[in-house]
This record gives structure tokens, C-alpha cells and sequence, in this order.
């Protein structure tokens, strides 16, 4: 099915930026990322060392980063500073799915001798009230005071570029010796019939919602669609997720995402799998899910519906064709060292890179610094990008995948250690999960990493670590890890690749050896 995008917010058209609900964390959160009492700077006579256009992660970092070396910048933003990460994605997910797990752990606490009265139940909108409350107090580290105190003149309003080295916002015209485009993405959609006349969440408001929904229909198996129908779930709501692959996180490897889906099972999260979607209709305040598997239409009954089907780049409004940079359906056209088509213009972050997390964005936003404004040659692709989907257990990944690897690698060694063998597992009782490696059995370089386990996105850090210092896969076995933890599996993993150099002739040798000391 073909996936559409979401209309682009527009400040001009939806008047003064607003946060759902209107309480007072929301205000706090407003007044920090787009205050309305806000004044734009005019701009200089001659130009800006730096535009920067967005001010999520890539743009902010942009800024700050070209400001504190003493460069001359602006940053605009149409809406709201901070962006997906601070608004909609990883500050108020990360809010909620804590809460989750609190909750689950207590219900589970009966396994660890600890002995619970009653049921044990969420109260969702203290839950989101939390959330909302620590989202706005983190808000400050990216507010337009704090840019404007570190030296970054901040401009609140669509920008348009003009030409090849002007940009123009709120009837201002700025001129730049360089520019970044970090506009960002936002939730893609589905061309269902009905769905859009039904009305569906998507990460950008189902943080607005107060009340829990009794039944939640999620669409989407990727990472932002799994960790929110569990964290649904545990919550309270009935929760019935589709998917159109044959597993839920389909980039990851089978076995993996398999310890995933038994863990939905398990707390009573629906899979459906394999699944097309027909229509969406109303039956009066619900909403029913039409799918068809095979085995003619089937139907589900919500109370909402969250699509979570992935991400598109926001290029519109942006006056791209003016400024001479190609663009696509994928976002802006790079090369390695993230330069467009025009060469005064350089884009960093979900704008113009498959991976779309707030640290890959942190990441480009560092190369374009040296490459922009010092004539440096760093390479995208020389980074190595983890990233940890934030289920429980998580699964964390970095470099290649299985197949990827073997056509790197004419002798290609995959090693793999399941957590029940590694005793702070067997102590918390998380034994559901592996670390995995994958290693050039020549030169020892460690080519891809995946595990899975209750912290992955904390304990994968070991390994980006070794891969980004080309380190040896023998570092991890010579590296000394406390014990017990769960981050022994790493040298465990290490210890076999040890292993498989202890060939048949080595170990006659040894044996001889030996002898001679009898």
C-alpha cells in the first residue's frame, strides 16, 4: 500500500503555536520553545557565516555548535524548537513507557517472592500529567532564550529560500555565506479509505491524549508502533496491532523480533500479521478496523487508532527549486559529506538520512560544522549509527546484519550468546534475549552487533565503541567487565571468537608443550 504524508504544519496558518492539553506544563513548554511574545532580530547588513533552518536536534546543534565558535548565525523555526525529539518523539515516549514498566514490574513482582495485594492499576492521566511536566522542564535546554544567550539570532516563522544564498522569513531577507536544512520529518500516513474521515493519532498527538483508550488499534510494527502498544497495554488498554510483514520489527533478525512478539503474547497484545488493510468505518463513537489476511474481510473494533508507519521529510514550503537543491520523496539530496546541490548549502539530520534518530542528527550536525565552515572532508558514512528500539526487552543494533555482513567479508564468523548463560541475567530474571556479533574471521573487525535485553540501548554502547576505534573483536575479551552484569555477554562473545583460533595444529602443539612439564 502506498504510504502519503501528513499535511506540513504551517505557523502562518494555525496562528500561535499550541500544545494539547492547555495546562500549565504545556504553557511552560510553549513559553520556552515558542514564546508568543517572541521578536525577531533584524537581520545583519552584510551576511550570516550560518543559516541553520530547523531547530530540532541537527539544527540546534548546528547553531549552537557554529555560535560558540564564533561564527555569525541564524536559526528558524516554524513551529516548535526542540523538535520531534523534545515534542513528540523520544522526551515523552521514554516519559511514558517508564511508567509502563513501573507498572509491570510491580505486577510481575510475585515471581520475585514479593507478595502484591490487589490488582495493580495505572492512572493514566497522572501518567501523562508526569510526562508532561518533565517534558517541559527539560524544554529550557532548547528554548529560543537559551539559543538567543548563546549568540544565535532566532527567527520564528517559515523560512523560504529566494536564491541560491538567501533565505527569507517573516518578510525578512537573510543572506548567508552557508546554510543547513534541518527541517526534520514527520509521521507518514495511509491512503485507507475512511481512516482519515474516522480521525487517528499519530506521534505528534497521541501525547495530547488525557484519557486512556479502552481499545487501541496500532498500525505499524516498527519501533515507534511497538513500544507504544506495549506501553498501552500495560497501561490498561486493549491493544491490536497490524502489520502487513510477517513479524513485528521487521528490519531486525527473525529470532529477535521473535522474543518481541512471544513477549505481546505473552502480556496480551494482539498481533495481527501478514494483514491489509481495506477500510476504517465508524459505528458510532468507535472506530472499526477492516483487514483482510486470506481469509476474506475481518474487523476490529477501537476507540482510537495510532498509525505508526513511519516517517516523511518535510521539504515543503522551503523554496528548494529557488536555492538549486535537489530533493525527492526521501528528503534532500546529499552527498558523503552531507553537501546538496548547492554548494553553499549543506542538510543534517531526518531531512536527508535513512536514519532517523535524534543521535544520527547530533551526529551530521557535527560533520556539517567542520565540513561547512572549516573546509573539512568528514564522511557520513564513516559513522557507526546504533540504534535501540525501547520495547521491554529492547533490541539494540549497530552496524550490519547478517546478509549485509557476508558480502563484506569472504570469511564471515557470526557468534552468538544467549543471556540465560550469563548469570546477572539468570539473577533478574531476564533471560529472554542474546548479543550477537558479527566478525571478519581475517582481520578480526567487528562488522555488526545486535542484542537483546532488558537495557540493550545501554549496553550497546561497548560495541559502537569498539567499532568506531577500530578495535579488534579481541578487545572485548580482553576487556574486564564487573561482575555479576549483564555486560559480560560482550566478553563472552569476545571468548569465542578466542576460541575458534585454537585450530587443530595449535592445540597439538600445546599439548607437546605440556608434556614437557610433567
Amino acid at each position: 500500500m502506498t504510504v502519503q504524508t501528513a499535511p506540513a504544519p504551517s505557523i502562518a496558518e494555525a496562528g500561535p503555536a499550541q500544545v494539547l492539553p492547555d495546562d500549565v506544563h504545556n504553557r511552560a513548554l510553549v513559553a520556552n520553545v515558542h514564546p508568543a511574545d517572541w521578536v525577531n532580530p533584524t537581520p545583519p547588513a552584510g551576511r550570516y557565516n550560518l543559516v541553520v533552518i530547523g531547530a530540532g536536534t541537527a539544527g540546534l546543534v548546528s547553531a549552537m555548535g557554529a555560535a560558540g565558535l564564533g561564527a555569525k548565525v541564524a536559526l528558524i523555526e516554524r513551529h516548535l524548537l526542540g523538535g520531534d525529539c523534545l515534542n513528540f518523539g523520544c522526551v515523552p515516549s521514554k516519559a511514558l513507557l517508564r511508567v509502563a514498566h513501573a507498572v509491570h514490574d510491580v505486577r510481575s513482582a510475585g515471581a520475585f517472592g514479593v507478595d502484591v495485594a490487589g490488582p495493580v492499576e495505572a492512572d493514566f492521566g497522572a501518567a501523562m500529567e508526569r510526562l508532561r511536566r518533565l517534558r517541559a522542564g527539560i524544554s529550557g535546554n532548547d528554548s529560543a532564550q537559551r539559543a538567543k544567550d548563546a549568540g544565535v539570532d532566532v527567527y520564528l516563522g517559515q523560512a523560504r529560500f529566494t536564491g541560491p544564498d538567501t533565505v527569507e522569513v517573516g518578510g525578512q531577507t537573510l543572506r548567508f555565506r552557508k546554510a543547513v536544512i534541518a527541517t526534520g520529518a514527520r509521521a507518514a500516513t495511509l491512503p485507507v479509505p475512511g481512516l482519515a474521515e474516522a480521525g487517528y493519532l499519530t506521534n505528534e498527538t497521541v501525547f495530547s491524549l488525557t484519557a486512556l483508550p479502552a481499545r487501541l488499534a496500532v498500525i505499524g510494527a516498527g519501533p515507534i508502533g511497538c513500544e507504544l502498544a506495549q506501553a498501552f497495554r500495560r497501561l490498561g488498554g486493549e491493544v491490536m496491532v497490524f502489520n502487513r510483514e510477517q513479524q513485528v520489527l521487521p528490519r531486525e533478525d527473525v529470532d529477535a523480533a521473535a522474543i518481541i512478539g512471544a513477549a505481546f503474547v505473552a502480556e496480551g497484545v494482539g498481533l495481527t500479521l501478514g494483514a491489509n488493510l481495506v477500510r476504517v468505518e465508524r459505528e458510532g463513537a468507535a472506530k472499526v478496523v477492516v483487514f483482510e489476511r486470506g481469509r476474506g474481510e475481518e474487523r476490529w473494533v477501537a476507540d482510537e487508532i495510532l498509525v505508526a508507519i513511519g516517517r516523511a521529510p518535510n521539504t515543503e514550503g522551503l523554496g528548494l527549486d529557488a536555492a538549486g537543491v535537489a530533493y525527492d520523496a526521501h528528503g534532500v539530496t546529499v552527498d558523503d559529506r552531507l553537501k546538496t546541490t548547492n554548494r553553499r548549502i549543506y542538510a543534517a539530520g531526518d531531512i536527508c538520512s535513512r536514519y532517523k534518530f535524534t543521535h544520527a542528527a547530533d551526529a551530521m550536525a557535527r560533520i556539517v560544522l567542520q565540513n561547512a565552515l572549516f573546509f573539512g572532508r568528514k564522511k557520513a558514512s564513516a559513522l557507526f549509527i546504533p540504534w535501540a528500539t525501547f520495547t521491554d526487552p529492547e533490541i539494540a543494533h549497530v552496524g550490519l546484519y547478517e546478509a549485509e555482513a557476508q558480502a563484506q567479508a569472504r570469511d564471515l564468523r557470526t557468534y552468538t550468546v544467549e543471556l540465560a548463560d550469563v548469570d546477572r541475567a539468570i539473577l533478574d530474571g531476564e533471560t529472554d534475549g542474546f548479543a550477537r556479533l558479527h566478525v571478519d574471521a581475517k582481520s578480526g573487525r567487528i562488522l555488526g552487533a545486535t542484542l537483546v535485553a532488558r537495557h540493550a540501548g545501554d549496553m550497546i554502547g561497548e560495541v559502537v565503541l569498539a567499532m568506531t576505534e577500530k578495535l579488534k573483536v579481541d578487545a572485548l575479551a580482553r576487556a574486564i567487565a564487573p561482575y555479576p552484569s549483564q555486560g559480560e555477554v560482550w566478553k563472552k562473545l569476545g571468548d569465542a571468537h578466542a576460541r575458534t583460533r585454537l585450530t587443530p595444529g595449535l592445540a597439538r602443539g600445546f599439548k607437546r608443550w605440556f608434556k614437557l612439564w610433567r
